[in-house]
């Protein structure tokens, strides 16, 4: 979470948010994600990807290459 008054880290943390409860999380919101992001806020938005792809009996094929774009 953003501890800081960033409004960017804010927004990260907001979209993350996001993205972890929708279970069918829009591009438009890990795109925004993704572009916003800075290298030390990746390990959480990799997790919270990892764990839809892990919970899902077929997992999206483009949030499995997201996840190796940022690896």
């Amino acid at each position: 979470m953003a501890t800081r008054n960033d409004p960017r880290a804010m927004m990260v943390d907001l979209l993350l948010e996001k993205v972890a409860q929708d279970p069918f999380p829009s591009n438009t919101m890990m795109d925004l994600i993704e572009a916003l992001i800075a290298p030390d806020e990746v390990p959480a938005y990799a997790a919270v990807l990892m764990a839809k792809i892990r919970d899902d009996a077929f997992p999206s094929t483009s949030m499995i290459k997201r996840v190796v774009e940022l690896t």
